[in-house]
C-alpha cells in the first residue's frame, strides 16, 4: 500500500491525485538516484561549471577547456592568445561526447592572459562556425562591430571577507526589485558600481530588506529585458565587471538587504552566434529538437530537461550563482512556462490537467532537483516561483511531494488591479471580489504579493500611477497644484499598495520607482525610438525635490512598510474580516492585532462611523493615508484614542471613516 505524502494531507482536494503526486515525486527520486550513481553526488553534479569551460590546472601548471559538443566533427579554442589562428588549437573527443584541450603555461602564459578574447571554432554538419563557450564566465561585445566574443577572466581572488550574511527563512520579505542598467537617471546604462554607490542606500532607506536583480545574465539584446539569455555564466557586462557585481551584493549584504537574482531557465534566445542554440550542429544538443524545442509566444528555444548533460548544465548555473557571487536565491521566470506542453495558456480547470495533460513532467524533475540543490548549497536560500496556473505542490518542499519553492508569485493581484482600474468607475467597484482576490490561496502556500508587475510599467502598458493620473502628472505634480484627478490618484495609489501588501501574501515585491509613483514607461533603446535612452532609466530626482507630490507617495511606502514590518503582519497567514459595507466601499479587517479600515468610496465620508474589533481597550491611528503628510487632507485626529465600547458582547470603535481614506489602528495599553 502506498504511503501518502504529506501535500495531500495538507490539502483534502488532491486525495484523488494522491498517486499522481506520488508518481510525480517518484520521477524525481528515480532521477536523483541515477544522478547520485554516476556523479557521487547531486552536488557534485551541479558542480559542473567547475568542470567544463576553462580553468587554470596548478598541477599540471596550464589550463584546461572543456566543453559539450555530441555532433559536432571537431571544435578548435580561438582568439587573441593565437592571433585567431582557427585550427592551431584542435580539442580532442571522449567517447560522451565532452571536447577537451589542455594549454600548457610555458607555452601560453604570456598570451592566454586576462582580459584577451576568445571563441571556439565548432566544425558541424552547419559547416564552420565561431562560437561562444557555453559556459564561459565573461562576455564582451565591440563597441564598433557589435559582435559578441568571450573573454578570459583570471582576476586576483575577490575577497568576501565580513560577509557574513545569511538570509533568514524566519525574516518577511520586502523585495526591490529593479534592473540595473535603468537604475540611473542618466541617459544610458547605469553600472554595478553606480548602483551599489546610488541606489542601494534608498532601498535600505526606504525599508526593503530584499533586492530582485532582473537581466543579470548576459543577453545580446537589452530591450529583452534579460528575458532572451545566451551566456548563463556570464554576469553582463554592459554594467561593468563580475567583481563590481559582487562588490554590489557584499554592499548590500552589509546592509542587511538579501539579493535574489532573476534566473531564466525556462527558455533562451535562438541566436546562433551569442547563444548555445545549434552549438554542435544539431537541433537537439540542450533543446528540444523540431517544434517541441519552439516556444511560439516567446520566439525562444525550450530546454529537454531530460537530458543528464542540460540538467547538469541548468543546475550547475544554480549553483555557480550561489556559490561564486553569492546570491541568496532566485526568482525562477516562466515556471508555468516549463511545467506544461502548452506553456499555461490553456486553462486548467481539472485535477488531471494538474498532473496528466500535458504536463512537461522532466522539467517539473528539474525545478524539484533545482530547489533541492539550492536549498542545500547555501541553506536559508530563496526560491520564487513565477507560475500562474496554480499547480499544487509548487510551494510545498519536495519530500512532501511538493515542487520545493518558498515563494510564488501573486500574479493575478496586479492583474486584477488594472482590470479594475480600466474597466470599473470607481462607484462600481465590489468590495467583496476585492476582498477575494486579495485572500485567494492556500493557507500553506506562501505568496509573494504585489500591486503591479515589471510588465505594466513597459511600452504598451500602464504603471497603476500612471493609468490613475495619466497627462496630469505633467502638469499638476507641484505640491501647491490643486487637480482632482491627481488628487484621486495619490489616494487610490496609496490604499491599493496598503491593501495588497496587508491583505496578499506572505512577502511583498516592489518595482523600482513605482513605490513613488514614477510617471513614465520604460522603453529601451530600438529602432523606433532611434536608440533613445529617455525613458530607460528612473527619474528619482522627482521623489527627491520637496515641492513635488512624488515626495508623497515614496513617504507614505516608507512608513507602509515600516508598519507592516515592525507588526510582522505578513506572518499572519490570512486577515479577519471584521465589517463589509457595500454601500460606504468600506472594508475593514484586523490582521497580526492591527485594525485596517479601507473606504474606497469617492466622495462619502461618514462621521461616527462604527465597526466591530476583536477586543475592549484603547486603539489609536498609527499609519492615515489622508495624512497631510502623504498628500492627503488631514480630516483626521490621530493625537487622539479611540475607545472600543461594549454593545452586547461586542465592542465597536467609532472614527470619521474619510473617503478614499486608509487607516491603520493599534490598540495600546490603557
Amino acid at each position: 500500500m502506498r504511503q501518502k505524502l504529506k501535500l495531500v494531507d495538507l490539502d483534502p482536494w488532491l486525495e484523488p491525485s494522491a498517486d499522481d503526486i506520488e508518481d510525480r515525486y517518484n520521477r524525481y527520486l528515480q532521477r536523483k538516484k541515477a544522478i547520485e550513481q554516476d556523479f557521487g553526488s547531486l552536488t557534485h553534479f551541479a558542480g559542473g561549471y567547475k568542470y567544463f569551460g576553462i580553468h587554470y590546472d596548478a598541477k599540471r601548471r596550464g589550463w584546461t577547456y572543456r566543453e559539450w559538443a555530441p555532433q559536432a566533427r571537431a571544435l578548435f579554442l580561438t582568439g587573441d592568445f593565437n592571433n585567431w589562428d582557427r585550427f592551431s588549437c584542435p580539442l580532442t573527443r571522449n567517447e560522451f561526447g565532452i571536447w577537451e584541450i589542455f594549454l600548457d603555461e610555458k607555452d601560453y602564459a604570456s598570451r592566454f592572459a586576462h582580459g584577451s578574447k576568445i571563441k571556439v571554432l565548432v566544425d558541424s554538419q552547419k559547416g564552420l562556425n565561431y562560437r561562444i563557450p557555453a559556459y564561459i564566465t565573461r562576455v564582451v561585445q565591440d563597441e564598433d562591430t557589435k559582435n559578441f566574443s568571450g573573454q578570459l577572466w583570471f582576476p586576483e581572488a575577490f575577497d568576501w571577507q565580513g560577509d557574513n550574511f545569511r538570509p533568514g527563512r524566519g525574516e518577511e520579505l520586502f523585495i526591490y526589485e529593479t534592473h540595473v542598467g535603468m537604475a540611473q537617471e542618466k541617459e544610458g546604462v547605469g553600472t554595478y558600481k553606480e548602483f551599489t554607490e546610488n541606489v542601494l542606500p534608498r532601498i535600505k532607506a526606504a525599508g526593503y530588506n530584499a533586492i530582485q536583480l532582473m537581466a543579470i545574465q548576459e543577453h545580446p539584446y537589452y530591450g529583452s529585458f534579460g528575458y532572451h539569455v545566451s551566456s548563463f555564466f556570464a554576469p553582463s557586462s554592459r554594467f561593468g565587471t563580475p567583481e563590481e557585481l559582487k562588490t554590489l551584493i557584499k554592499t548590500a549584504h552589509g546592509m542587511g538587504i538579501a539579493v535574489v537574482l532573476d534566473i531564466v531557465h525556462s527558455h533562451t534566445v535562438k541566436n546562433t552566434v551569442e547563444g548555445i542554440n545549434e552549438f554542435d550542429g544539431s537541433d537537439s544538443q540542450y533543446f528540444h529538437s523540431g517544434s517541441r524545442g519552439e516556444h511560439p509566444q516567446w520566439d525562444s528555444k525550450i530546454f529537454d530537461y531530460g537530458k543528464t548533460e542540460v540538467l547538469r548544465f541548468l543546475l550547475s548555473n544554480v549553483r555557480y550563482w550561489l556559490e561564486e557571487f553569492h546570491f541568496d536565491g532566485f526568482r525562477f521566470d516562466g515556471v508555468g512556462s516549463m511545467m506544461y506542453f502548452h506553456h499555461g495558456l490553456e486553462t486548467i480547470d481539472s485535477r488531471d490537467k494538474y498532473f496528466r495533460q500535458g504536463v512537461e513532467w522532466d522539467a517539473i524533475a528539474y525545478l524539484q532537483l533545482a530547489n533541492s540543490v539550492a536549498h542545500e548549497i547555501k541553506p536559508g536560500s530563496v526560491t520564487i516561483a513565477e507560475d500562474v496556473t496554480g499547480m499544487p505542490g509548487l510551494t510545498s518542499p519536495v519530500d512532501d511531494g511538493g515542487l520545493g519553492f518558498d515563494y510564488r508569485l501573486g500574479m493575478g493581484v496586479p492583474d486584477f488591479w488594472i482590470k479594475l482600474l480600466k474597466e470599473y468607475r470607481d462607484e462600481d467597484w465590489n468590495i467583496h471580489e476585492m476582498w477575494h482576490v486579495l485572500n485567494d490561496r492556500l493557507p500553506h502556500v506562501k505568496t509573494v504579493a504585489y500591486a503591479e508587475s515589471h510588465d505594466q510599467a513597459l511600452v504598451g502598458d500602464k504603471t497603476i500611477a500612471f493609468r490613475l493620473m495619466d497627462k496630469e502628472m505633467y502638469f499638476h505634480m507641484h505640491k501647491d497644484d490643486d487637480n482632482l484627478v491627481i488628487d484621486r490618484g495619490i489616494a487610490l495609489h496609496k490604499m491599493i499598495r496598503l491593501f495588497t501588501i496587508s491583505l496578499g501574501g506572505q512577502a511583498y515585491l516592489n518595482f523600482m520607482g513605482n513605490e513613488f509613483g514614477h510617471p513614465e514607461w520604460i522603453d529601451f533603446p530600438r529602432e523606433g525610438n532611434n536608440w533613445s535612452y529617455k525613458y530607460c532609466r528612473r527619474q528619482w530626482s522627482l521623489v527627491d525635490n520637496p515641492e513635488l507630490k512624488y515626495r508623497y507617495l515614496g513617504d507614505f511606502d516608507k512608513a507602509m512598510i515600516r508598519v507592516i514590518k515592525e507588526n510582522k503582519v505578513m506572518s499572519s497567514l490570512f486577515a479577519q474580516q471584521l465589517n463589509m459595507d457595500e454601500q460606504n466601499k468600506t472594508i475593514v479587517f484586523e490582521r497580526r492585532n492591527l485594525i485596517f479600515v479601507f473606504n474606497f468610496h469617492p466622495s462619502a465620508s461618514i462621521p461616527d462611523y462604527r465597526f466591530p474589533v476583536p477586543e475592549a481597550g484603547n486603539y489609536q491611528i498609527i499609519l492615515n493615508s489622508d495624512n497631510q503628510a502623504f498628500g492627503g487632507h488631514g480630516r483626521l485626529d490621530e493625537s487622539i484614542l479611540y475607545p472600543a465600547v461594549k454593545q452586547g458582547d461586542s465592542y465597536f470603535v467609532s472614527i470619521y471613516n474619510t473617503n478614499r481614506t486608509a487607516v491603520v489602528m493599534e490598540k495600546v495599553e490603557s
